[in-house]
């Protein structure tokens, strides 16, 4: 006696729907991927644990805010241009008179102000024949 149930169809894998999703998740990493080389760096600027400087009798300070906009001497500039850097700063030592051949240059600079900005302000400085350059920092802390 063979009791045993008789099979009329042999047990089949269905693979249709397993490649399906496989295909699907290789379009989407695809698509989702970005094929550019970016490298970041990791850069610390660095501290400054100077003297404070002495004093001069005519000081152009320039500054810059975080958004880029300029300012010479607390006086806003009406846009930021080369231009308009180079006559504010013109006027401010047109005001001094005879004794400001050589005014000494401060920029101060916001620590989110683009780079731009400060090579603007230090390349109308140049065109000027403004040598002396200094950087406002603050002391570090201990």
């Amino acid at each position: 006696m063979n009791f045993s149930p008789k099979r009329d169809r042999d047990l089949e894998l269905n693979l249709t729907p397993l490649i399906d999703v496989v295909f699907l998740l290789l379009i989407f990493f695809m698509v989702s991927t970005t094929f550019e080389r970016e490298s970041e760096l990791s850069i610390e600027l660095p501290e400054s644990s100077g003297e404070e400087a002495v004093a001069e009798k005519f000081v152009i300070e320039i500054s810059i805010d975080g958004q880029g906009r300029y300012f010479i001497n607390q006086r806003k500039l009406k846009d930021g241009t080369i231009g308009s850097l180079k006559r504010g700063i013109r006027e401010v030592r047109a005001e001094q008179g005879d004794d400001s051949s050589e005014p000494k240059l401060i920029i101060s600079a916001d620590q989110n102000t683009p780079h731009q900005a400060v090579v603007r302000a230090m390349d109308a400085a140049r065109q000027l024949g403004l040598v002396h350059l200094t950087f406002a920092t603050k002391l570090a802390n201990d």
